[in-house]
C-alpha cells in the first residue's frame, strides 16, 4: 500500500496484525512513549552475538585499553540510529520510505535494496545462532536423532520470529519489554557465571595491539555489526512518537537502550575469549560458550541465547517487510513479512544443516553489506544536518509517494544517488573480507579494514558537493 495516509480504519495495538505499511502515520496513532524506543532497542542487543563480536575483538590482538575502547567507540555508533530516529518522528514513515525524499522516490531503490538484503540477512543470522541454541538445549531433554532436534529447533525458532513480525510495531513494543526484563535478568546471571573464569593476568598483562591492523579492523567490525547494522530500520520504530517529542530525547534514548547490553556483552566475551580462545572462529559460538559454564546453568543459558535472537530478529524481519514494499511490491505489509520468512529459511536451513560453518560468512556479510549502508547514512546524515537543516521537517506526501503531487518532482536525485554509488565503490576498493578483497586493499590497507568508514565519508562528502554544484546550476539555468 504505497500511501501517504494510512489506511482507512487501521489499527496499530498490541496482538493485532498491523495494517500501515509505508504510508505515513496518522496524528491520532501517535502515541508512542521514549520508553517505548528505550525497550525496542535494550531488547534488539542482548542476543548472544554481542558476546562473540567482544571475542573477535581480542582476536585482533588488543590488550584490555584498545579493547574497552573499542567497544565503547563501537558502540557509540548508535548515536546514527539515534539521529536517524529524529527523522521518523519528523516524517512519520518508515526509514527507507524517508530516504526517499533524498535520493528520490525511484532512485532511492538501489540503497533500499542494500538495506533490505542486511536486514533478511540480518534475521537470518539470528535465528541461524538462536537454532544452534534450542538445538543444544534439546538435545539435553530430547534423545531423538540430530536431524529431529535441528528441524525442531528451526520450526520453533522461526515460527516465534515471524509470529512478532506480522503482528507489528505495537505488539514488538510488548515483547520487546518483557524480553528485556526476562532475558536480561538471565543475561546477567550468564555474566556472573562467566566473568570469574577471566584469566585476568592474562588480559592486564597483554602488550599493546596493532592500531592500523588490529584497532581499527576490530572497530570497524563493531561499527557495522552494531549501529550501523540498524540505522536503516530507526524510523520504523519512531514514526509513532508524537511531534512534541523532543529530538535530542529521541537520540539519548535511543543510543542508551541499544548501547547499554552491547557494552555489558561485548566486553563479557572479550574477558571470556582469554579462556576460550575458540570463541571468535567457532561455527557454533552457543556451544563454546555454553561449555565454559557449570553443567546446571546450561538450560536458562540455552534459554537466554535463543529468546534474545528471537528478540533481535523479529525486528530485522518486521523491517525488512517495510523495505519490501519501498521497492513497490504490490502486497500488504504481513505479506511481505511472510515472503521474508522464506528466505530466512531457506538461508537458515543451508547454513545448519548444508554448509555449517558460521564465521567466514557472518564476517564477509557484515563487511560487504556494511559498505553500502555505511555509503547511505553518510549521505542521509548530511541531508539530514547540513542540506536540510532549515527544513528538517519537511517529508510531505509529494517527495515520499508517486503521484501525490500535480507539480512533477524529480523522480531520482542525482546527487544523493551518484554520490552512494561513489560512496560503495570507494568502500569497495579497500575492503578486504573472506569473500571479496579490493583492489586497493595492500600495503597499509591490506588488514586496516577501513572501507565502512570511507564509504561513509566519500558518500556524505560527495554527496554535499554534488549537491552544491547541481543547486548552483540550477539557480543559474533559471537566471538565464
Amino acid at each position: 500500500m504505497d500511501y501517504p495516509d494510512a489506511p482507512k480504519g487501521s489499527q496499530n495495538r498490541p496482538w493485532q496484525v498491523e495494517t500501515n505499511g509505508i504510508n505515513k502515520v496518522t496524528e491520532e496513532e501517535r502515541i508512542g512513549k521514549l520508553s517505548d524506543l528505550f525497550w525496542i532497542w535494550f531488547g534488539a542487543n542482548i542476543g548472544i552475538l554481542a558476546v562473540v563480536y567482544g571475542a573477535i575483538i581480542l582476536s585482533f590482538g588488543m590488550n584490555f585499553l584498545q579493547g574497552v575502547l573499542i567497544i565503547l567507540s563501537g558502540t557509540a555508533s548508535f548515536f546514527l540510529v539515534g539521529a536517524f530516529s529524529v527523522a521518523g518522528r519528523n516524517g512519520g514513515a518508515p526509514m527507507m520510505t524517508l530516504s526517499r525524499k533524498v535520493f528520490g522516490i525511484y532512485g532511492n531503490i538501489l540503497p533500499n535494496a542494500v538495506s533490505w538484503v542486511s536486514l533478511v540477512g540480518w534475521e537470518t543470522i539470528s535465528v541461524i545462532t538462536g537454532t544452534y541454541a534450542l538445538a543444544a538445549l534439546f538435545s539435553m531433554v530430547w534423545p531423538g536423532s540430530f536431524m529431529a532436534v535441528v528441524i525442531a529447533s528451526i520450526i520453533l525458532m522461526v515460527g516465534s520470529t515471524i509470529v512478532a513480525g506480522l503482528l507489528g510495531q505495537a505488539t514488538l513494543v510488548v515483547i520487546q519489554t518483557w524480553a528485556s526484563y526476562i532475558f536480561g535478568a538471565l543475561t546477567i546471571l550468564v555474566i556472573v557465571l562467566l566473568v570469574p573464569q577471566t584469566h585476568w593476568d592474562m588480559v592486564l598483562s597483554r602488550p599493546l595491539g596493532p592500531w592500523l591492523g588490529g584497532f581499527l579492523p576490530a572497530l570497524t567490525i563493531i561499527i557495522a555489526g552494531t549501529g550501523l547494522s540498524w540505522a536503516n530500520a530507526a524510523a520504523d520504530y519512531s514514526r509513532y512518537m508524537p511531534h512534541s517529542t523532543r529530538g535530542t530525547s529521541i537520540v539519548w534514548t535511543t543510543t542508551l537502550g541499544g548501547g547499554i547490553p552491547l557494552v555489558v556483552l561485548m566486553l563479557t566475551g572479550f574477558l571470556l575469549a582469554t579462556q576460550v580462545p575458540s570463541l571468535a572462529t567457532t561455527t557454533n559460538p552457543i556451544q563454546v560458550i555454553r561449555d565454559a559454564l557449570p553443567r546446571w546453568a546450561a538450560i536458562p543459558y540455552l534459554i537466554t541465547a535463543a529468546g534474545g535472537l528471537i528478540v533481535e530478529g523479529d525486528l530485522s524481519l518486521y523491517s525488512s517487510g517495510l523495505n519490501l514494499l519501498n521497492m513497490f511490491v504490490p502486497l500488504t505489509r504481513y505479506k511481505t513479512v511472510v515472503v521474508d520468512a522464506v528466505i530466512m529459511i531457506v538461508g537458515t536451513v543451508y547454513v545448519v544443516l548444508i554448509a555449517q560453518n558460521f564465521f567466514g560468512p557472518f564476517e564477509s556479510f557484515v563487511v560487504l553489506l556494511g559498505v553500502g549502508l555505511a555509503a547511505w547514512a553518510g549521505v542521509f546524515l548530511v541531508d539530514q544536518v547540513i542540506m536540510s537543516r532549515h527544513n528538517a521537517n519537511d517529508y510531505s506526501p509529494s517527495l515520499l509517494y508517486p503521484g501525490t503531487s500535480a507539480t512533477p518532482i524529480p523522480g531520482v536525485k542525482w546527487p544523493a544517488v551518484i554520490a552512494w554509488i561513489i560512496g560503495v565503490m570507494v568502500g569497495l576498493l579497500f575492503t578486504t573480507s573472506p569473500f571479496f578483497n579490493g583492489p586497493l586493499a595492500h600495503g597499509i590497507f591490506a588488514s586496516s579494514s577501513l572501507e565502512v568508514l570511507f564509504a561513509f565519508l566519500a558518500g556524505g562528502l560527495m554527496f554535499l558537493t554534488l549537491n552544491r554544484r547541481f543547486s548552483s546550476s540550477a539557480r543559474e539555468s533559471d537566471r538565464s
